[in-house]
């Protein structure tokens, strides 16, 4: 069996405003879907995603994607399948759900899939605003650096981009971690508007909280919920805001500025414990 796991979008827990009623109810939800999740068994192994150079480089898996979405390509599709097997396969069978990549007709399904207006102005639009992303290989170099010198040792997973279909924001598979670009297009975008989003789910579908999102899930993977969060909303209140702390330390500023993250914060200046032994107690 796959051991791939998929997490639906948590930005909702990450709001930096006062949370309603709503986005209580849904925080609660989430996490408590997270914390189903979080019994399997996490695989986080070195691997090249950072060059020579030292900076870590997205991959951008979404460009052979959409290739072969909008023409049909052929010779995109066996780049997909060939060097990014998994990517593919955890696209197409777990974020999409629309069979498995050994089933004869496929490829034709997922072709089909995408000849949706919606999802075709998607593809168009993910292109446009994420033609260079050079900004976010600096911003997850910089961020790792600072990550490895707060957890010695942590190492980091390949980092890749893909286009969904409003799905899933950051997908976890194994050693990689998956941008869904799609749920990344601007607070203002028509199609969230259209949809439904909430503001204050869209004020976090923005370019900014790539880097965030990416970064808790990662730590979540390695810093799951305690056992004892199982049925408290505090305690689980409290692990969120340890994650974000350490958020805040590896980006260099204060991106998530709720009241327990302080608190969490001033905890810190004085406790002299190490960020390991901060995330790792209940």
């Amino acid at each position: 069996m796959d051991n791939s796991r998929i997490f639906s979008n948590f930005a909702s827990v990450f709001n930096k405003s006062k949370t309603n009623g709503h986005v209580k109810k849904l925080y609660f939800t989430l996490l408590l879907t997270l914390l189903a999740c979080m019994g399997c068994q996490w695989q986080w192994h070195a691997n090249d995603a950072k060059g020579e150079t030292g900076l870590v480089v997205i991959e951008r898996f979404d460009r052979a994607e959409r290739l072969f979405l909008t023409t049909g390509d052929f010779a995109a599709l066996q780049q997909m399948k060939t060097v990014y097997p998994k990517e593919t396969r955890t696209l197409i069978e777990d974020v999409l759900q629309l069979g498995f990549v050994d089933e004869p007709d496929i490829n034709a399904r997922f072709l089909h899939f995408f000849q949706d207006s919606t999802l075709q102005m998607l593809m168009h639009d993910v292109e446009a605003q994420y033609h260079d992303m050079s900004d976010l290989n600096k911003e997850f170099t910089e961020a790792f650096e600072r990550l490895a010198e707060l957890l010695p040792g942590i190492e980091v997973p390949r980092i890749y981009t893909q286009i969904g279909s409003l799905d899933q924001s950051i997908v976890v598979a194994d050693s990689a971690v998956g941008i869904s670009l799609d749920k990344y297009l601007g607070e203002d975008y028509p199609v969230y508007l259209k949809y439904g989003y909430t503001e204050e789910q869209r004020q976090m579908m923005t370019r900014q909280y790539i880097v965030p999102d990416c970064l808790s899930f990662y730590l979540l993977g390695h810093y799951p919920m305690p056992a004892e969060a199982a049925d408290s909303v505090p305690l689980r209140h409290v692990h969120m805001a340890k994650i974000q702390y350490v958020i805040n330390q590896a980006l260099g500023s204060d991106f998530f500025t709720r009241e327990p993250v302080i608190q969490v914060g001033e905890y810190m200046r004085h406790a002299g414990i190490t960020v390991d032994r901060l995330l790792s107690s209940p």
